[in-house]
């Protein structure tokens, strides 16, 4: 019911922190969010996948390698359907491959809760309220080389969710952040029983101030800022048949909480330490929290390590007119604990393609996109380019 909707929301992100005492939170999550459906048949992957219209959220660096000269693209993706009805992201993206060696690209991203009704008491009459989150962002690609290509990205941010209290201030909050990317993909190699070609990519993602709703230094959240690298590989089999596998790893460039720890040396961890560990945590800059990211996890390295995410993912081609995919996501159960399987499916029919995806989740946590279908669709359009 749309009654106790944001209830359920709190409820489901409480969930995902219980017993987690150092898990890593940040401001506007929903910009992580895999918005089209053949990254999420492969486990939400794409900083190395083959160039298509929705690089931009994984790696703009690929649109420099499009073998279409444009592309439209536009994908839904409802959220927590086993709540509610009304919360999605949406996303259009276009992208243009001006010449041999550069394209440019935008997108907008926009992130619905729905319809929140607010009372103060049981009988009054609803305030309807509608939080929202969008973000606009455009790229610039380059290659360097006949095989590497990297891009720049800038974005702006908007999260408007809070709600207006007696001095109906109820202001949005905005940030800023940019993005650096570079892609490698070799030539066609000749195996003995088959042909393949080499793809790396790396992403920096979303570096950029905290952002806050009352334009202070404290009460402000991390952006998402996370580093993505992969690679991957393709067996191309024949003109008709072809085989990407894939691999991706990726770190939250955020500081760890220092949560559960004696932080002020009386040999007691209680409510004195938790409220030094939280002013210190608001107080570092989100630059110095970039670098502090790298080796601030209580634990040492054994926690560090588990800050990484990983994902496996494979796709079929027959005739780059149907595609079969799959994946698998793992993040560290005292993390997080997001872990799924994912599949997909992929049609063409001359300059339009459809693609669906599922995800099965493998956590006792459960996921906001469990028992969810997923939608994208891309039109390709105008010249086509050679891959070399």
């Amino acid at each position: 019911m749309k009654k106790i909707q944001l209830l359920f929301v709190f409820l489901f992100i409480i969930s995902l922190a219980k017993a987690q005492d150092r898990v890593i939170t940040t401001g506007v999550p929903f910009l992580l969010v895999a918005a089209d459906a053949r990254a999420a048949g492969m486990a939400d992957m794409g900083v190395a996948t083959s160039a298509d219209a929705f690089s931009q959220q994984w790696n703009p660096a690929k649109y420099a390698f499009a073998i279409d000269k444009q592309g439209f693209s536009i994908s839904y993706t409802p959220y927590l359907t086993d709540l509610v009805n009304d919360i999605s992201l949406g996303q259009i993206t276009y992208y243009n491959r001006i010449n041999e060696k550069s394209a440019f690209a935008g997108t907008l991203r926009y992130f619905g809760l729905g319809e929140i009704e607010l009372r103060e008491n049981a009988f009054d009459d609803p305030r309807i309220v509608s939080p929202n989150e969008f973000s606009f962002d455009g790229s610039y690609s380059l290659k360097l080389s006949e095989k590497f290509s990297m891009a720049v990205a800038g974005r702006y941010i908007r999260s408007n969710l809070k709600v207006a209290a007696d001095n109906n201030d109820a202001s949005a909050a905005n940030s800023f952040a940019v993005d650096v990317a570079g892609f490698f993909q070799s030539e066609e190699i000749a195996y003995s029983d088959f042909n393949g070609r080499w793809r790396a990519g790396f992403n920096i993602q979303n570096l950029g101030p905290k952002i806050s709703y009352d334009n202070s230094e404290f009460n402000s959240n991390f952006l998402p800022a996370n580093l993505k690298i992969g690679t991957g590989f393709d067996f191309i089999f024949d003109d008709f048949n072809k085989i990407a596998v894939n691999v991706e790893f990726n770190k939250l460039l955020v500081p760890t909480p220092q949560r559960g720890i004696d932080l002020n040396g009386d040999g007691i961890v209680d409510s004195e330490d938790s409220t030094i560990a939280k002013s210190d945590y608001e107080s570092i800059g989100w630059t110095s929290g970039v670098l502090k990211s790298f080796g601030d996890a209580p634990d040492g390295m054994s926690e560090e390590l588990k800050e990484f995410t990983y994902a496996l993912g494979a796709e079929y081609l027959y005739q780059d007119s149907f595609a079969m995919r799959m994946g698998y996501f793992h993040e560290s159960p005292e993390k997080g604990a997001r872990q799924f399987f994912s599949l997909g499916a992929g049609f063409k029919y001359t300059t339009i393609k459809v693609d669906v995806s599922y995800l099965f989740s493998a956590s006792k946590v459960k996921n906001p996109l469990e028992n969810t279908l997923r939608f994208s669709l891309t039109f390709n359009f105008g010249d086509k380019y050679d891959e070399y």
